[in-house]
């Protein structure tokens, strides 16, 4: 996927206000709208200034856009790292994938995902009117999910300044993470979101829980997924082997004759619940290396006395 830049799209610079992003785009609009013009792209240069004016005339999206993009350059080999948006505080305004089809893939991989997560409140019009909701992704260790934990976390607030630039201001904010929270959970901090209208309480904060990549286990819902590393003597004779968890540890019973692939579920040894995410254990065979003269006399052994071909094991 290559890089977009919305700035040359559009001809204008990088720290163009709001206004001057709005003049070139009604501009460019006369020039390339299918309707009326006879530019012989006119249909395809008027999708690639939609698109960047999409994102330029949104606030939120183009402080997002301006941090992702920083040093790369159009054409430019590009994908955005995982949870590049984790940090940041959005409104509830978005677009569905279905939207962002009518765009570049650039644009769906980073804006595509939609609006605000389940439960979020739309600003309603009128005097009186309770604040919108916004949204952020919550990024937390999978260990937070075992014991719960207070953690305090600092959100990027896309803003104009008083001269129609987006600027990125910050808060800080203590968040209370529930035993047993799971990947997709929201948790809602009320009175964070937008201010009311007319005196209306504000709009909520609904923060949408994600984990940092573990080095051991991937987490599915409450489920728990690892892969188990057993010798060949325990995949053969079979064995009770210790399974450290995010806290605290499990035993497991290997079966006889276990294969590399084999799938075992734990019940009840995932992320905490009512009910509780499963264990799945992916065994793999790990075969002990043949770097010692010990080590290579065992293997000969076993090559001369067990006869066995594991190109020919299980063929008619």
């Amino acid at each position: 996927m290559q890089f977009k830049d919305y700035y040359q799209t559009l001809g204008v610079a990088r720290d163009a206000t709001a206004d001057e992003i709005k003049k070139t785009f009604r501009k460019l609009a006369r020039k390339y709208h299918p309707d009326i013009s006879r530019e012989p792209d006119a249909e395809l240069r008027m999708r690639e200034v939609n698109e960047a004016y999409a994102v330029l005339s949104d606030v939120e999206k183009r402080a997002a856009y301006d941090q992702l993009g920083r040093g790369y350059q159009p054409g430019q080999d590009f994908r955005p790292p995982p949870d590049w948006d984790a940090g940041f505080e959005f409104s509830g305004r978005g677009f569905s994938p279905r939207e962002a089809a009518d765009f570049s893939e650039f644009f769906a991989e980073l804006f595509g995902r939609g609006g605000a997560p389940a439960g979020a409140r739309p600003a309603r019009a009128g005097g009186r009117a309770q604040g919108e909701d916004h949204h952020a992704k919550l990024l937390l260790d999978l260990e937070d999910a075992f014991r719960g934990a207070t953690r305090q976390i600092s959100l990027r607030v896309p803003q104009l300044d008083a001269h129609g630039r987006a600027v990125l201001a910050s808060r800080t904010l203590n968040v209370k993470i529930p035993v047993g929270v799971h990947q997709g959970q929201v948790i809602r901090l009320a009175g964070q979101g937008a201010p009311g209208a007319g005196g209306a309480p504000a709009g909520d904060l609904l923060l949408e829980v994600h984990f940092k990549p573990h080095p051991r286990f991937r987490p599915d819902g409450r489920d728990l997924h690892r892969v188990l590393p057993v010798a060949p003597w325990e995949a053969a004779l079979g064995g009770v082997v210790a399974v450290d968890l995010p806290q605290g540890s499990v035993r497991v019973r290997i079966p006889e004759g276990a294969q590399s692939g084999r799938q075992l579920r734990v019940r009840g040894k995932g992320i905490p619940g009512e009910p509780p995410g499963d264990l799945l254990l992916d065994l793999q065979v790990v075969l002990p290396p043949a770097d010692t003269p010990q080590a290579r006399q065992l293997y000969e052994t076993m090559a001369r006395e067990l006869a066995f071909d594991p190109r020919q094991a299980g063929r008619a």
